[in-house]
């Protein structure tokens, strides 16, 4: 078991299945970006599509076309959180431990604003919400601890990976924009009469995958560790 001295000496696996498309346009992005364009300019950027997707879900109490705000924010999120990492990399300016930390403190905080503004939209229960934010961030403790005691910076799990979730997030806000509210009655024996929302059932789903990821991970770890560590 290779434990680290210096948590910055870590592998970073993020197997995706959107990675043969993302990876070359980051390349082609850091290659093209203004001089004056710096890794910190880019978080920035990241937090402000964070921003910028908060106030999406919460007009589109307003008005449904409201989503596509929200869709923009996370194109912007998506920019600036992929780009600060890779132009540091591709211009060999590299800070590990600033910029470890900025990059992970600030995630954690986005997270909080895009699951908010989700339970504030419309057609998710806050409620499913939040429990999809807690199952994100149990897993980003998980990856952390991960990171400073195997060496292991793994942010992709079943092929999937941030990219992947904010894809599903752009579809999620296509469907709620195209199709509006939708309750599904259901007839569900001695529980009576259910209505189902189906984008409740969406993001519980992607909740659940979550849990599994860092249950299953968490377990293995803990049982490795326990061998490994005597």
């Amino acid at each position: 078991m290779a434990r680290l001295d210096n948590f910055t000496d870590h592998t970073r696996i993020n197997d995706i299945l959107l990675g043969p498309l993302e990876r070359p346009a980051l390349k082609w992005l850091a290659a093209h970006s203004p001089a004056w364009m710096t890794p910190d300019h880019y978080t920035i950027t990241g937090i402000l599509g964070g921003f910028i997707i908060l106030v999406g879900y919460i007009l589109s109490n307003l008005h449904p076309g409201f989503f596509w705000l929200a869709t923009f924010g996370f194109f912007i999120n998506w920019w600036g959180d992929s780009l600060d990492g890779t132009l540091a990399r591709f211009r060999s300016i590299e800070r590990p431990v600033y910029g470890f930390y900025v990059d992970h403190v600030t995630d954690a905080a986005m997270q909080v604003l895009i699951f908010t503004g989700l339970g504030f939209s419309p057609y998710v229960t806050f409620n499913v919400a939040c429990l999809a934010l807690v199952g994100y961030l149990l897993l980003s403790v998980l990856v952390y601890v991960r990171t400073c005691l195997v060496g292991e910076f793994k942010i992709s799990y079943g092929k999937l990976g941030p990219t992947e979730a904010r894809a599903l997030a752009v579809l999620l806000n296509t469907a709620m924009f195209f199709f509006g509210e939708q309750l599904w009655p259901l007839q569900a024996g001695i529980l009576g009469r259910l209505v189902l929302n189906p984008y409740d059932l969406a993001v519980g789903g992607v909740s659940l995958l979550l849990l599994y990821f860092f249950l299953t991970t968490a377990t293995k770890e803990a049982i490795r560790l326990a061998r490994e560590d005597r």
